[in-house]
């Protein structure tokens, strides 16, 4: 079965930016070890292990120089999802950042 590999690394970002949330979210108010065992910590976990094996499936179809590129979708959906999700500020250089961010993407993509 295969799959459109640039769809897994798209999807693949999406785990792993919610899996960073899950994180935040999971060690908010943490201050011993055991308080790090908890739901939200175990969820980031289960979803970056998910968002690992996207990665790998799309691997076994495109070169790692062309794969690596979409790491940056996740830095800019963890930038979107702290806003959404966690009340975090947006400032104007960040968005400026985020849309160079995004270009340099689709330059990379479609050299």
């Amino acid at each position: 079965m295969t799959f459109n590999p640039r769809l897994l690394l798209v999807v693949s970002a999406m785990l792993a930016a919610s899996g960073q949330i899950f994180f935040k979210l999971g060690a908010a108010g943490a201050t011993g070890l055991l308080d790090y065992l908890n739901v939200r910590l175990v969820s980031g976990l289960f979803l970056y292990a998910l968002s690992t094996l996207l990665w790998i499936l799309a691997l076994t179809q495109l070169p790692l120089s062309k794969a690596y590129p979409f790491t940056v979708l996740t830095f800019i959906l963890v930038y979107a999802g702290s806003a959404v999700f966690l009340g975090e500020q947006i400032t104007v250089g960040l968005v400026i950042g985020a849309l160079l961010v995004l270009t340099g993407l689709v330059v990379v993509t479609l050299g």
